[in-house]
């Protein structure tokens, strides 16, 4: 995932006393924008999927429902960008109130559009023509390419000793867009009654739950490597925030995969996705805060 702020190489955090109050209130909430972003991209890269391999259900309001979806989740970071407030946050390091220039992990998130657009208006019955094939699988490539530059783009703008620390970011994020993004089509596939039998969906039950146990490896992986670089104040802050981690690994997996098992059972499988999302994705906001904030606090070399 992408840091709380986004630095240059050669750029120094300022001094946390000369911070003004919208900017922590900016800080805090940036995480959310781009973790929304990253299961908005899983939504659209399973959708392609789904749709190059023929096992997506027919019906053109089925597709537009994820593209919808993910839409919001991309298009908020966004419009948070643009809104006139102080402070606001960039969108992959684009400030579009600025009349700054995109930059290119900003364009190829906008790319990922216009096959969004085309696989929206080639939608139709049983989606089996080759151009919505092919419109799907555009759609995938650029929403895990998306996700792959901004991973890099991320340890690139890390200090030497952060970037070693933050080795397994990249392959995090793209985990955790795939489990995200598999919980909202799950979602969206159950609010559309297009699976009537909970037993169908074991296959997909056991893929999310092995990507949830990915996905855990890796982000502790990565806070052993962040405890590794012997800053003696990071070290003391880490432990303080042992409860809160603990409180998101709830979030992030524990409820979730509960409701990924609860599923099989008749009559709650909607209830048990609608909660395993929102579930996901707080935890995952908390997780990243925490984690950002003490990785920008690394040191230097």
């Amino acid at each position: 995932m992408q840091p709380v702020r986004e630095l240059p190489n050669d750029a120094k955090p300022a001094n946390d006393a000369e911070r003004p109050t919208t900017y922590w209130r900016a800080e805090l909430m940036a995480p959310l924008w781009r973790i929304l972003a990253a299961s908005g991209y899983g939504l659209w890269a399973w959708l392609g999927l789904a749709l190059v391999l023929g096992l997506y259900p027919a019906g053109r309001s089925g597709t537009l429902l994820p593209l919808c979806v993910g839409t919001v989740l991309v298009g908020v970071g966004l419009l948070v960008a643009c809104l006139p407030w102080c402070g606001a946050s960039g969108w992959y390091g684009w400030y579009p109130r600025r009349d700054s220039r995109p930059t290119r992990a900003a364009l190829l998130a906008l790319a990922t559009f216009l096959p969004m657009l085309a696989v929206a208006g080639l939608a139709r019955g049983d989606n089996i023509f080759w151009a919505t094939r092919l419109a799907g699988a555009v759609l995938g490539l650029c929403s895990v390419a998306s996700l792959a530059y901004t991973g890099y783009r991320f340890r690139r703008q890390l200090s030497p000793a952060s970037q070693r620390a933050a080795a397994s970011l990249p392959l995090s994020r793209l985990v955790f867009a795939g489990y995200a993004g598999g919980l909202w089509l799950w979602l969206c596939t159950l609010a559309q009654d297009e699976l009537v039998a909970p037993r169908g969906l074991s296959p997909w039950i056991l893929l999310l739950l092995t990507l949830a146990l990915l996905l855990g490896l890796l982000e502790g992986q990565g806070w052993h490597a962040l405890s590794r670089l012997g800053a003696h104040s990071s070290a003391g802050l880490e432990h303080a925030l042992q409860p809160a981690r603990f409180v998101a690994a709830l979030f992030t997996y524990v409820f979730p995969c509960i409701a990924l098992l609860l599923a099989r059972q008749d009559g709650v499988d909607l209830i048990a996705a609608a909660l395993a999302v929102p579930s996901c994705l707080l935890g995952k906001w908390l997780e990243r805060h925490l984690y950002e904030s003490l990785l920008l606090r690394a040191p230097m070399s």
